[in-house]
Order: structure tokens, then sequence, then C-alpha cells
């Protein structure tokens, strides 16, 4: 073992994969009704105010008085419920995939031998169910609808098991019930979480369809996700995403809800408790400009640290390091050694 190096190509696809989710309007007490009215994405152009901050050379009051008077035109795009609907509709699909630690690309024998050893240990040691408990819970509390969640009143997830087309079992929760900052067992998260362990174990397929039900009030706004425009030269500031003319929120975002279970990050510095994080290489947080996984500092954490160690020296992480690890090849990714 001592002669084995990390593979220069090493790549391992995602075991999570979900859909875009399509946005739908409609009322909370036809739930059950299929058809739903698509939501649409539309332009407003609006005149704002100067409210960025201001330099020091332009908190002149006179030069303040001037930029008042310059109106602040901006073209966003939005998307709200019709005032004849109070309710949000989000639909996705979602496979969970076997064949776990077996990468996509592998240039070296060896180490794909050695690979194979340490996740079969690892499976036969503490099977999937803690991470598949945590992915259950990411799907009961509609953590993958993000600020749609903060502005519902009331919320029904309903998860589909569908077989050929078929529908195998049907689950439903009371997603304001579930916390986002804490993982809960019960009895259908318990058999939900059964059925995604056995999937990433490579026993049965699964296709989920998840149905989340967001009362939020009639005419309310909607928040699908926004594009990244690298066209500098646009005329709109903010572009939201649709697809077939209905708004969507797209697969990443989903997948990044999803994955959000660690917990099993070193304490930061400023002490600060930021809940669940989504499952990354050096536990980054782009919205609070954080990665809580430093690869210089003690104890080395990261990813890359734990999982080199594991497989090229032997040095077992603590069980919560192993699961953080086998996580990250659920979420998949290119893990070769930089040339």
């Amino acid at each position: 073992m001592s002669d084995l190096k990390t593979a220069s190509v090493l790549a391992f696809e995602r075991k999570l994969d979900p859909s875009d989710a399509l946005l739908f309007a409609g009322s909370w007490d036809n739930r059950d009704q299929e058809h739903w009215q698509p939501i649409a994405v539309r332009e407003k152009s609006v005149r704002g105010t100067i409210s960025n901050r201001l330099k020091a050379k332009d908190s002149d009051p006179a030069k303040l008085d001037a930029q008042v008077q310059n109106p602040n035109l901006q073209t966003i795009d939005v998307a709200t419920l019709p005032h004849s609907a109070d309710t949000l509709r989000a639909r996705f699909t979602l496979r969970v995939l076997g064949e776990f630690g077996r990468p996509s690309a592998c240039n070296s024998a060896a180490y794909q031998a050695r690979l194979q050893e340490v996740t079969e240990h690892y499976i036969n040691t503490f099977g999937f169910s803690t991470l598949a408990q945590r992915y259950a819970n990411n799907l009961a509390n509609a953590r993958f609808l993000w600020r749609n969640r903060m502005a519902a009143e009331q919320i029904e997830v309903r998860v589909r098991v569908l077989n050929k087309g078929e529908q195998e079992a049907l689950f439903s929760f009371d997603a304001l019930s579930y916390s986002l900052r804490e993982f809960k067992e019960d009895e259908q998260i318990n058999a939900l979480a059964v059925l995604i362990a056995d999937a990433l174990a490579g026993k049965r397929h699964l296709l989920l369809e998840i149905t989340a039900f967001a009362r939020m009030g009639a005419g309310q706004e909607v928040f699908p996700s926004q594009e990244l425009i690298l066209d500098r030269e646009s005329h709109k500031s903010r572009t939201l995403y649709c697809l077939d003319n209905v708004a969507g929120i797209h697969s990443q975002k989903v997948g990044n809800a999803l994955r959000t279970i660690d917990t099993w990050y070193p304490q930061p510095e400023n002490a600060r408790d930021y809940g669940p994080i989504a499952i990354e290489p050096y536990g980054s947080i782009t919205t609070q400009g954080v990665a809580l996984r430093q690869p210089k500092k003690k104890p080395k954490l990261d990813f890359y640290n734990l999982f080199d160690n594991w497989l090229l020296k032997n040095e077992v992480p603590d069980e919560e390091q192993q699961h953080y690890v086998m996580a990250i090849l659920i979420r998949g990714g290119v893990f070769g050694e930089a040339g």
C-alpha cells in the first residue's frame, strides 16, 4: 500500500440524480386535482430609488439630492401566483443509483481495487442508513423549495415511489413539522430511508416523484432559480429560469438541498452554529463566504485529506467522517491527483 498513489484520472457520477423542479399554481383545497396552471416568468420594468451605499465623495447633501432626482430604472423577471390561486406546486423526479464506490473513470487498477475494499468495508460496517435517513429528511422538510419554503403558511410533500410508471408506495409529510436544523426519525422517514439505502446499495431500482404544495397566498411572488447571465450587455438586471415557458428550479439547486446533511464539520472559529451544510469537499458555504473544512487547519477534515489518508495510509477516520467521505462519493465529482 505504501507505493499506492492517487489515480490521476478519478471521477464519480452522482448517485442522487434529481430533475429540474417545475412550478405550477392552483388552490390548496384542490391538491388532488392533476391539472394545475403553469407559472410563467414575465418581465417587469420598475422605477427604483437610489439606495446603494455611497462613496464618501458622493455623500455631500447637494450631490445626494441630485442623484435622487435620477431614476434607477430596472427591468427584471418576476414569477407570481395568479390572483385566483393561493398555492404553489413544485414537482420533480429523483433517481437513486447503485454501483456505489465504482468510479466512472479511473486509470489505476490498484487504486480502484483499494477503493473497492474501503467502500465495501464501509457498507458492511454501517450500511447507508445514516445517510439515507438524512436524505429522506430533506425530502420531507421541503428544503428543496428554498425561499418558497420560508414564505409558505402550509406545506405538504408527497413522495411517490414509481415502478414501471405505476405507483408502488406513497408517503405524505407535513413539511413545516420537520426542522431544517435537525434530522428526526419516524415511521415514514424510516420507511423512505430504507428504500433510498437499498437503492444506493444496488439492491433495487428507485425512482421517486416528489410533489410539494406550498400555500403562499393568492397573487404572491414565487421564487424560481435565477439564471447566471454571462452577457454583461443584457438589459435585464434579473433573469429567472423557465423550461418550456414554465418557471422552474435548477436540478443543481434541488441536489444541493438534498445533500445538505453535513453536521460533522469542525467547530468554526467564530463558534457560530451553521446547522447542516451541503456536502462539499471543503465544506464551503457560498452565501456566507466561508469554508468550514479547511485543508491547512487542524484537524484536517477536508475531503481530500480524509480520503487520501484513508486509502493510501490506512488511517481510518472516525465514524462521522466516514459518513462524510461516502456522502462526497454519492455527490460525485472529479477527484484525480492534480498533474
